[in-house]
Protein backbone atom coordinates (compact mmCIF):
# COMPACT_ATOMS: atom_id res chain seq x y z
CA UNK A 1 0.00 0.00 0.00
CA UNK A 2 1.10 3.17 -0.80
CA UNK A 3 0.58 6.79 0.05
CA UNK A 4 0.33 9.72 -2.56
CA UNK A 5 2.07 13.27 -0.90
CA UNK A 6 1.24 15.59 -2.87
CA UNK A 7 1.40 19.81 -2.74
CA UNK A 8 0.63 22.46 -4.62
CA UNK A 9 3.96 24.15 -5.14
CA UNK A 10 7.18 23.27 -5.00
CA UNK A 11 7.31 25.88 -2.18
CA UNK A 12 5.35 23.25 -0.45
CA UNK A 13 8.32 20.85 -0.02
CA UNK A 14 9.95 21.91 2.97
CA UNK A 15 6.50 21.21 4.89
CA UNK A 16 5.46 17.76 3.31
CA UNK A 17 8.75 16.69 3.66
CA UNK A 18 8.06 15.53 7.12
CA UNK A 19 5.14 13.33 6.05
CA UNK A 20 7.34 11.54 3.65
CA UNK A 21 10.03 10.98 6.09
CA UNK A 22 7.46 9.45 8.76
CA UNK A 23 6.00 7.28 6.20
CA UNK A 24 9.13 5.99 5.63
CA UNK A 25 10.24 5.59 9.26
CA UNK A 26 6.88 3.40 9.31
CA UNK A 27 8.30 1.76 5.73
CA UNK A 28 5.20 3.13 4.02
CA UNK A 29 6.26 3.37 -0.02
CA UNK A 30 5.28 7.09 -1.12
CA UNK A 31 4.63 9.21 -4.32
CA UNK A 32 5.15 12.94 -4.46
CA UNK A 33 3.77 14.73 -6.61
CA UNK A 34 2.86 18.17 -7.39
CA UNK A 35 -0.73 18.91 -8.28
CA UNK A 36 -1.73 21.93 -8.49
CA UNK A 37 -5.93 22.35 -8.44
CA UNK A 38 -5.35 25.94 -9.85
CA UNK A 39 -2.56 25.71 -12.66
CA UNK A 40 -2.72 22.14 -13.63
CA UNK A 41 -6.77 21.22 -13.41
CA UNK A 42 -6.24 18.17 -16.32
CA UNK A 43 -3.50 16.77 -13.82
CA UNK A 44 -5.67 17.18 -10.81
CA UNK A 45 -8.48 15.32 -11.97
CA UNK A 46 -6.66 12.59 -13.51
CA UNK A 47 -4.70 11.94 -10.10
CA UNK A 48 -7.74 11.98 -8.38
CA UNK A 49 -9.83 9.76 -10.43
CA UNK A 50 -7.17 7.34 -10.76
CA UNK A 51 -4.88 7.27 -7.36
CA UNK A 52 -6.68 4.60 -5.87
CA UNK A 53 -6.30 2.40 -9.54
CA UNK A 54 -2.41 2.59 -9.08
CA UNK A 55 -2.11 1.46 -5.68
CA UNK A 56 -2.04 4.29 -3.66
CA UNK A 57 -4.42 3.85 -0.19
CA UNK A 58 -3.90 7.54 1.32
CA UNK A 59 -3.94 10.99 0.17
CA UNK A 60 -1.72 13.42 1.92
CA UNK A 61 -2.97 16.70 0.30
CA UNK A 62 -0.71 20.03 1.39
CA UNK A 63 -1.62 23.82 0.00
CA UNK A 64 -0.96 27.46 0.96
CA UNK A 65 -3.34 30.07 0.36
CA UNK A 66 -6.40 29.49 -1.28
CA UNK A 67 -5.78 25.90 -0.77
CA UNK A 68 -8.29 24.23 -2.54
CA UNK A 69 -6.49 21.45 -3.69
CA UNK A 70 -7.50 18.70 -0.55
CA UNK A 71 -10.98 19.27 -1.12
CA UNK A 72 -10.90 19.37 -4.83
CA UNK A 73 -9.14 15.58 -4.75
CA UNK A 74 -11.83 14.45 -2.15
CA UNK A 75 -14.80 15.29 -4.41
CA UNK A 76 -13.14 13.34 -6.79
CA UNK A 77 -11.22 10.25 -4.84
CA UNK A 78 -12.52 7.61 -3.30
CA UNK A 79 -9.45 7.52 -0.87
CA UNK A 80 -9.53 9.01 2.27
CA UNK A 81 -7.93 12.53 2.10
CA UNK A 82 -5.54 13.95 4.70
CA UNK A 83 -5.36 17.90 4.14
CA UNK A 84 -2.14 19.89 5.42
CA UNK A 85 -2.90 23.97 5.14
CA UNK A 86 0.68 25.69 4.34
CA UNK A 87 1.64 28.41 5.51
CA UNK A 88 2.77 30.16 2.33
CA UNK A 89 4.30 33.30 1.71
CA UNK A 90 0.67 34.66 -0.03
CA UNK A 91 -0.87 33.53 3.26
CA UNK A 92 -3.04 35.63 5.68
CA UNK A 93 -1.30 33.83 8.88
CA UNK A 94 -1.87 30.39 7.23
CA UNK A 95 -5.65 30.77 8.66
CA UNK A 96 -7.02 31.03 4.68
CA UNK A 97 -5.42 27.48 3.96
CA UNK A 98 -6.77 26.25 7.44
CA UNK A 99 -10.43 27.04 6.66
CA UNK A 100 -10.32 26.45 3.01
CA UNK A 101 -9.28 22.89 3.65
CA UNK A 102 -11.29 22.26 7.23
CA UNK A 103 -14.55 23.82 5.92
CA UNK A 104 -15.70 21.04 3.95
CA UNK A 105 -19.23 20.75 2.87
CA UNK A 106 -21.15 17.32 4.00
CA UNK A 107 -20.17 14.02 1.70
CA UNK A 108 -16.77 15.80 0.80
CA UNK A 109 -14.22 14.75 3.99
CA UNK A 110 -11.02 15.98 4.06
CA UNK A 111 -9.23 15.33 7.84
CA UNK A 112 -7.80 18.07 8.59
CA UNK A 113 -4.10 18.82 10.46
CA UNK A 114 -2.47 21.51 11.88
CA UNK A 115 -1.28 24.31 10.00
CA UNK A 116 2.53 22.80 8.63
CA UNK A 117 1.36 19.63 10.76
CA UNK A 118 2.41 17.31 7.76
CA UNK A 119 4.21 14.90 10.58
CA UNK A 120 0.55 14.54 11.94
CA UNK A 121 -0.31 13.65 8.60
CA UNK A 122 1.81 11.15 8.02
CA UNK A 123 1.33 9.18 11.32
CA UNK A 124 -2.82 9.33 11.02
CA UNK A 125 -2.00 8.06 7.20
CA UNK A 126 -0.21 5.28 8.80
CA UNK A 127 -2.78 4.26 11.26
CA UNK A 128 -5.29 4.08 8.35
CA UNK A 129 -3.02 1.90 6.57
CA UNK A 130 -2.27 -0.02 9.96
CA UNK A 131 -6.22 -0.42 10.57
CA UNK A 132 -5.59 -3.42 7.91
CA UNK A 133 -1.64 -4.06 7.98
CA UNK A 134 -0.42 -5.72 11.08
CA UNK A 135 3.30 -4.99 10.13
CA UNK A 136 2.31 -1.28 10.12
CA UNK A 137 0.33 -1.32 13.23
CA UNK A 138 3.14 -2.94 15.46
CA UNK A 139 4.97 -0.18 13.48
CA UNK A 140 2.53 2.09 14.90
CA UNK A 141 2.49 1.08 18.61
CA UNK A 142 6.02 1.20 18.91
CA UNK A 143 6.63 4.71 17.52
CA UNK A 144 3.58 5.72 20.10
CA UNK A 145 5.91 3.75 23.23
CA UNK A 146 9.09 5.75 22.15
CA UNK A 147 6.92 9.03 22.48
CA UNK A 148 6.18 7.73 25.82
CA UNK A 149 9.34 6.60 26.74
CA UNK A 150 10.78 10.06 25.92
CA UNK A 151 8.33 12.16 27.84
CA UNK A 152 9.52 9.89 31.30
CA UNK A 153 12.98 10.30 30.21
CA UNK A 154 12.88 14.21 30.23
CA UNK A 155 10.43 14.48 33.06
CA UNK A 156 13.53 12.18 35.49
CA UNK A 157 15.74 14.83 33.79
CA UNK A 158 14.25 17.42 36.10
CA UNK A 159 14.20 15.71 39.25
Amino acid sequence: MKVAVIMGSISDMPVMQEAINILKEFGIETEVDIVSAHRTPEKLFDFSNNAHKRGIAVIIAGAGGAAHLPGMVASMSPLPVIGVPVKSSNSIDGWDSVLSILQMPGGVPVATVALNGAKNAGILAAQIIGSSNADVLNKIVAYKLGLKEAVIKASESLK
